[in-house]
């Protein structure tokens, strides 16, 4: 059996820092204000701008899915995590930076500059997430997974507050910033991009990478990570257990990533929300996800990762009913406090069971085909919902659409044996 993996606290610390500065993105970018700007001030009306961002979405989403095994299983062969992950986060910092310049009006300029942004992004995250098993001994995964997205709704929870305090709601935004055509809101992206490319660096710093044998040439290395990738497909009744949790992921972390890539738009649309209470929607919501991610990161690993999925998918069931029949903010606010405290949980716990999971020096390629599980079909939400608002004009219509992904989910992921999963990772690192 192999030694025991010795706890190095510094790196566990600073690969969540990294989630601490990535989240920025999400909160504010992806779900909060950026999505919310666009449809209300670029597109043409919020009904077009829901369709439009949602075919941005697709797009971006479709692309990392496609790549992301490739990759993976590349950047194991070649020992390129590291670099990949630099590459990628430069490529997002300085995405998210350039949306600044969009104005009014300037439609595809938006779309562009966010999907590239949101690409570098996600496929990001599938080396970000290859990291976890180096940094995490088998019995505190779920622990350190938690930390991670715990470290991440803080991050969130500061960048929002800034946000909000500094450029959304004074009178004079900070730096002497403008009202007129958004400035003041569109210089959110230059936080959420110093945020990221600041909060990255210890990772690069005290995060090692596993060494692995030099391929002769370029050829090689190509023909190698091919030949591995059709070992993996070739030998998938041996690891029918990451089959099954991969596809289960397809539907529930769709639903989830739904729900918060359109909760700015739907609060706003329906409710009339101000940017200002979008922002205090996200602080909230941040501060009961970095609870609960950190809470039930140690429940993952008493109960295991299965069962803690399965308690946050129900949870998801639930308040996503509260958010859609809701007659009054009331409602909407109770049903939106439940998705953030069980937000964290099920992304932490998906991720630690997958690692655990995970045959040895091959975390990248399997990670890789974790992000694919959630980028395949990652347009189905996003797609489904901007059809639905478009046929019934209607934004309760197109969010009703994630209740089916994560029933669809919880029933697929209780054909998961989790402990068969382990042990078979296992019977690979002896």
């Amino acid at each position: 059996m192999a030694e025991p993996k010795r706890f190095d606290r510094r790196a566990a610390f600073a690969w969540a820092m990294f989630d601490f500065g990535n989240s920025a993105f999400s909160a504010l970018v992806l779900t909060f204000i950026f999505s919310t700007y666009f449809t209300e001030k670029i597109a043409p009306d919020k009904i077009t701008g829901t369709l439009l961002w949602s075919r941005a979405l697709t797009i971006s989403g479709i692309t990392v899915a496609v790549l992301s095994p490739f990759l993976g299983a590349l950047a194991d062969r070649g020992g390129f995590k590291k670099r990949f992950l630099f590459f990628l986060t430069v490529v997002a910092v300085l995405g998210t930076a350039s949306l600044y310049s969009v104005t009014p009006g300037q439609i595809y300029k938006a779309l562009l500059l966010f999907v590239v942004a949101n690409m570098g992004m996600e496929m990001g995250m599938v080396f970000y997430n290859s990291f976890l098993p180096d940094v995490a001994p088998a019995e505190k995964i779920g622990r350190i997974s938690g930390y991670g997205w715990a470290f991440g709704y803080v991050g969130g929870l500061l960048a929002m507050s800034i946000a909000m305090f500094g450029f959304v709601q004074p009178e004079v935004p900070w730096f002497g910033l403008s009202k007129s055509n958004g400035e003041h809101i569109r210089a959110t992206n230059l936080l959420v991009a110093s945020w990221f490319a600041v909060f990255s660096i210890p990772l690069f710093l005290w995060v090692r990478e596993k060494k692995v044998p030099r391929m002769a040439s370029t050829g090689q290395l190509m023909s190698e990570t091919m030949a591995q990738l059709r070992e993996t497909f070739s030998e998938v009744k041996k690891y029918r257990q990451i089959v099954r949790l991969l596809l289960a992921r397809v539907f529930y972390n769709d639903a989830v990533l739904t729900l918060f890539a359109f909760g700015g738009v739907f609060a706003m649309g329906v409710f009339n929300f101000t940017f200002e209470e979008i922002l205090m929607l996200g602080i909230v919501l941040n501060i009961v996800a970095g609870i609960g991610a950190f809470a039930l990161g140690f429940l993952d690993d008493i109960i295991g990762g299965k069962k803690t999925i399965q308690i946050t998918n129900i949870a998801f069931i639930l308040a996503t009913i509260l958010v859609v029949w809701a007659p009054d903010r009331f409602y909407f606010w109770l049903g939106s406090i439940l998705v953030g405290l069980f937000s964290g949980p099920n992304q932490a716990a998906s991720r630690s069971l997958m690692g655990r999971f995970c045959p040895p020096a091959r975390e990248s390629e399997f990670f890789g085909f974790y992000a694919f599980s959630g980028k395949a079909t990652a347009f189905m939400g996003p797609l489904l919902l901007g059809i639905l608002t478009k046929t019934f004009d209607s934004q309760r219509a197109g969010v009703a659409v994630v209740l089916v992904l994560f029933a669809v989910g919880a029933i697929l992921l209780n054909l998961v044996d989790e402990q068969e999963g382990i042990k078979l990772a296992g019977d690979n690192k002896a």
